[in-house]
Order: structure tokens, then C-alpha cells, then sequence
């Protein structure tokens, strides 16, 4: 196997999806439903990359990324926020509290795995094209 992937989202739906994207292109994956079990996860275990939402219960992933982030532990490992709030705001927001890279909600595997290979500097397939902008 190779990298190994935590994929903390609350719903058990989009954590199997995005499991699955991911395990079919060779990298190990762990999953969490929420934010404080993320942080246990990771005290642990050091996943290669995450896979965060925004929205969950307990801890928010924005409060997860402050936390590794601000950890000199844990401030290298890159950080995907994979999240439905699509605003520019949004966006920009993640990318201020130290997001490496953002996905929205409705996601392909093409743009998963892209996020995936450019945040763990691998050399990424060409930039996939969203059906619509």
C-alpha cells in the first residue's frame, strides 16, 4: 500500500465513497467520523495527508486544522478540506487557517485523487475538469 489517507467526515456515506476512490489507487485509508477522533487517530498513528469537512458534530474541522496546525507535531501534515460550504468565503477561510488544498461537495474521484498526489507532492495527472462552474 502506500500513503496513508484519514478521511474524517460525519457522514458514513461520503467516508466509504471516498474511501473507496482512494484504496482502488493504492492508498491505505483510515476513516473518523468526527474531529476529536480524528485528533486521537492521528496522535497514534501519522496519516500521510487528510481528508477534513467542515461541518461535523463535536469538533469542527476547522477546529481540527487549527489544532494540527498550530501543533509543531503535526503542522506538516497536508490537510484537504472536502466540505459543501462553497462560497469564496469559504474557500479563502480554509486556506487562511492553513487548508493546502479545498474540494467541494459534489466530488469526483478524478479531483479526490488530483488533490490527493498534488498535496503529497506526487506528480498529479492533468487538472480534472468539473462538468460544471
Amino acid at each position: 500500500m502506500g500513503d496513508t489517507i484519514l478521511i474524517v467526515d460525519d457522514s458514513e456515506d461520503i467516508a466509504l465513497i471516498s474511501a473507496r476512490m482512494l484504496s482502488q489507487r493504492g492508498f491505505a485509508v483510515i476513516t473518523a467520523s468526527d474531529g476529536a477522533e480524528a485528533l486521537a487517530i492521528v496522535g497514534r498513528q501519522r496519516p500521510s495527508c487528510l481528508l477534513l469537512d467542515v461541518m461535523m458534530p463535536r469538533m469542527s474541522g476547522l477546529e481540527v486544522l487549527q489544532a494540527l496546525k498550530s501543533d509543531p507535531a503535526t503542522a506538516d501534515i497536508p490537510i484537504i478540506m472536502v466540505t459543501a460550504k462553497t462560497t469564496d468565503d469559504d474557500v479563502l477561510h480554509g486556506y487562511q487557517q492553513g487548508a493546502d488544498y479545498y474540494i467541494t461537495k459534489p466530488f469526483t474521484a478524478d479531483e479526490l485523487v488530483y488533490g490527493v498526489n498534488l498535496v503529497l507532492g506526487h506528480q498529479p495527472s492533468q487538472h480534472p475538469a468539473r462538468s460544471s462552474t
